[in-house]
């Protein structure tokens, strides 16, 4: 993402425009000289945070050795953009992304930035069933904020990221402890093998229900404040 200086009165023009739909993604970047990206994540602010979402920040902000190793793995994965990862972590910019990747590949250790010793940095502990379940429906419940949610619990954020995802994918049975007991791809059976392809399938809807949703809560947004 480029560290181009931007007025907040030149966002919110790009943003109302590309609410309105006066023009295609490709024609509106081409007008304003910037990347989609760029576009997503103003967009993506202020629907959360309004006309303070829009201004530059001015702090440094400090991320945990398990959400950068999350934010990578994600990428690895294949299964999210660049953009979807910078979204979901609530990284500052796509840049900052971009850059552990590198130091991923260059067979670099990802470390806390965090300034000092910090509750980011807690490690994982051992929970029962319920436990995993309870941390789970506060991490939905928080709209997804890893860190939150494993700040509270005294467990790891990878911990809560990956119960989550867990859930999502199987229901609350796949928070049990099954080690020993899970099978690779190549010992399904066909019909399992179709079983996993559908919740693969059912979750690409979800995403792009979300992303419908997210447009209509700009939508909205932009209502209230005529």
């Amino acid at each position: 993402m480029s560290n181009k200086y931007y007025s907040i009165e030149f966002k919110y023009e790009v943003i109302k425009a590309y609410k309105n739909e006066e023009y295609s993604t490709v024609e509106l970047c081409s007008k304003y000289g910037i990347p989609d990206v760029t576009l997503y994540d103003w967009a993506r602010k202020y629907e959360k945070y309004g006309m303070d979402g829009l201004e530059k920040a001015r702090t440094w902000k400090p991320y945990s050795k398990e959400l950068k190793q999350a934010a990578v793995n994600d990428y690895i994965s294949g299964e999210y953009s660049q953009y979807e990862i910078v979204r979901r972590y609530e990284i500052s910019s796509r840049s900052v992304l971009q850059r552990w990747i590198k130091q991923y590949n260059g067979h670099r250790e990802l470390k806390d930035t965090a300034r000092g010793r910090t509750s980011s940095m807690t490690k994982g502990r051992k929970t029962t069933w319920k436990e995993r379940i309870e941390i789970v429906q506060d991490a939905l419940a928080n709209g997804k904020n890893y860190q939150q949610t494993a700040d509270t619990h005294k467990v790891s954020y990878q911990q809560v990221y990956q119960w989550v995802r867990k859930f999502e994918a199987d229901g609350w049975d796949a928070l049990k402890d099954r080690r020993g007991l899970s099978k690779s791809e190549e010992e399904l059976s066909p019909e399992e093998k179709m079983k996993l392809e559908m919740r693969r399938i059912e979750k690409e809807n979800e995403q792009l229900r979300a992303e419908n949703a997210f447009l209509k809560k700009l939508e909205e947004i932009e209502r209230r404040r005529k």
